[in-house]
């Protein structure tokens, strides 16, 4: 995989809760290669199911550097909306994450159900993988 970070979204921080082997297998990849493993704080959100002990997604997230939505990330947030074409709740937390995930120097891969808008707001040295 030979990345800097790895960034969960919802979907990938929801797998790593329910113990998904593609997931677990990826982020245990990610720290054999000293890779940093991230989520947003607004993924803590979106992720929570409440049929999940809390006891659980909390051990998930002690395992995962939890990066605050701070005025920098919101503003590449919003240039990527924009240069995206793109406007509104629905896109959103998914610019969100995309700039989380551009905010470290070097390649980053964001797991994602939902590729294709998260595509649309990164650009290289992000790639998108569909867990």
């Amino acid at each position: 995989m030979s990345i800097q970070t790895l960034v969960l979204d919802s979907e990938g921080l929801s797998k790593a809760v329910r113990d998904d082997r593609q997931v677990m297998a990826m982020l245990e990849q990610a720290r054999l290669d000293d890779a940093a493993v991230v989520t947003s704080a607004v993924t803590l959100v979106e992720a929570r199911d409440p049929r999940t002990p809390q006891a659980r997604f909390d051990w998930v997230l002690s395992r995962i550097e939890i990066v605050p939505v701070s005025e920098q990330i919101a503003r590449q947030a919003s240039r990527l909306l924009a240069a995206a074409s793109l406007h509104g709740h629905k896109y959103a937390l998914d610019a969100l994450v995309a700039a989380t995930a551009l905010l470290p120097p070097g390649p980053a891969v964001i797991l994602s159900s939902d590729p294709d808008d998260l595509a649309a707001l990164t650009q290289s040295p992000v790639r998108v993988v569909k867990v």
